[in-house]
């Protein structure tokens, strides 16, 4: 099984630094020429007049064909072996299955909630792809919900830079909508939008929407009054095997916390507690970097989102606070004569775990194209990459051959960054502050439409297509931002068509 964890070394007193490594059992380590060698491929080119070598397969040879209907994300890796093939298989039925409330007669399926936002996985992730905003005042938030948290005078968690920060003391970790028959859901995410006008170089206007949130009908009384709110559309699936595979070295390259090389560009790396691994890994997953591995978010999904245990989070009522005594009195779903005592067992973790890191990145589309290709070198000139970094090579690994030694292109370098007040939160997450987000990849994000029926993007689903959310970039995005507002509308027009081509 992959693993990425953390070495601690306690230095002279009282200074404690923290250095990242790669520890995990199937890894063959690099030599010096492999590692020469890989860095010559993954070099930024400056040769835009034709499409560089592989450019078109984004996961290399796990990359699958991009299919023109609502499946493109729902493909498993193109390189599995046929032996694993079962295993995806059985994944995929779990990560569609519905649970249902216990007591109940389908022993198989029940346990959720009694408190939760979705009844399955795949009620967030529809089709594998993103989650939207709600459509109107009748449309739940099913595929979106709040973080919730408080400010912390101390934290438990021995990792250098992290914020204190804890659970809101009545509601927990995220606001959950839904609720199990005899219980109350714990209210309802309300959203206010105000316009904001962007006018570009060529006389075009852009009507931004900035959001405020609240909650309606709070079930146990009024939220803390220093609780702070966060919103989360769930992300597009695809490629998370793959972007775990990347070496802590190749991300750690990128770290520039006092913007030495004065670029304006100071990513920080995430640094997370593991329940799947019992040490600090780097943090990959999330808008905040705020889980290192795909088993750690699984089972965090499980929990949080359904409240079904895990032998992560054994406790079977998910989010429930001490102040919410029905909803952990509630009955569960707890078998002990069989699935270890847990309502998703390790097998089934396991399954999940297998098919969220294997679902195939779909195939470039136009890459050759003349508009594409200049819009690739706009991006590149507004120093994008410096975030969004195209290329890297995977670890070779000797029990997962989908994400071994694969050239891929996600553009992105997994690290925080400052992205300015406009998108901020103002909600501290691990060691990510208020106003710093990780940044997504963007492979796939040109089937959005395609495949979740919107174009939707950022973390809050704020932004209604590409161009908005290039105009919400501030903080250390802000000089790429700008140069954004100054294209003509051709170089602009062909920065989209770059971006919808991924």
């Amino acid at each position: 099984m992959f693993r990425t964890a953390l070495i601690l070394s306690c230095l002279a007193a009282p200074a404690h630094t923290q250095t990242l490594g790669d520890v995990h059992l199937p890894l063959v380590p690099r030599t010096e020429a492999e590692a020469a060698r890989i860095a010559a491929v993954t070099a930024l080119t400056d040769d835009f007049s034709k499409a560089e070598a592989f450019e078109e397969k984004p996961a290399g040879a796990a990359t699958v064909r991009a299919w023109t209907n609502a499946d493109a994300f729902s493909q498993l890796s193109a390189n599995m072996p046929f032996a694993h093939e079962m295993d995806f298989k059985l994944g995929n039925a779990l990560f569609r299955k519905s649970w249902v409330a216990s007591p109940s007669s389908t022993l198989g399926s029940d346990g959720l909630g009694p408190l939760y936002n979705a009844r399955a996985c795949q009620d967030c992730h529809l089709k594998d792809g993103r989650g939207h905003t709600p459509e109107g005042p009748e449309d739940r938030a099913v595929s979106m919900f709040l973080r919730l948290s408080v400010p912390a005078a101390s934290s438990a968690e021995e990792i250098e830079g992290w914020i204190a920060t804890a659970n809101e003391p009545t509601y927990g970790g995220q606001l959950q909508d839904f609720a199990a028959p005899g219980h109350s859901a714990e209210g309802q995410m309300e959203i206010t939008y105000t316009d904001v006008p962007v006018e570009l170089a060529d006389g075009t206007v852009v009507t931004l929407r900035d959001p405020s949130y609240s909650v309606s009908d709070p079930g146990f009384g009024p939220l803390h009054p220093d609780a702070m709110l966060s919103p989360r559309v769930a992300p597009q699936m695809i490629g998370l095997g793959l972007l775990e595979a990347i070496s802590v070295a190749d991300i750690l390259a990128k770290v520039d916390a006092d913007d030495a090389d004065e670029d304006g560009i100071s990513g920080r790396v995430a640094i997370v507690p593991s329940a799947a691994f019992g040490v600090p890994v780097l943090g990959r997953f999330g808008y905040k970097g705020g889980t290192g591995t795909v088993m750690d978010q699984s089972a965090a999904a499980f929990s949080g989102d359904m409240g079904l245990s895990t032998p992560l989070h054994p406790d079977p009522w998910g989010d429930c606070t001490k102040a919410q005594a029905d909803c952990i009195a509630a009955p569960h779903g707890q078998e002990p004569e069989n699935r270890e005592g847990l309502e998703v067992d390790t097998l089934s973790l396991d399954l999940v775990t297998f098919y969220s890191r294997n679902l195939g990145v779909p195939e470039r589309r136009d890459v050759s194209d003349p508009t594409v290709l200049r819009g690739k070198e706009v991006f590149y000139s507004l120093n994008c990459t410096s975030c969004h970094t195209p290329k890297y090579v995977t670890h070779r690994l000797t029990d997962q051959p989908e994400q071994s030694f694969q050239l891929i292109w996600p553009y992105t370098d997994l690290l925080l960054h400052d992205m300015g007040e406009g998108l901020a939160d103002n909600r501290p997450e691990g060691r990510a502050t208020g106003t710093e987000w990780k940044t997504p990849p963007l492979w796939g994000i040109g089937l959005t439409q395609q495949v979740s029926g919107h174009n939707q993007f950022l973390h809050d689903g704020r932004a209604r297509n590409l161009l908005e959310a290039i105009l919400w970039h501030g903080g250390e995005a802000k000089g790429a931002r700008d140069g954004v507002v100054s294209l003509d509308t051709s170089d602009r027009d062909a920065l989209i068509a770059f971006l919808e081509s991924l």
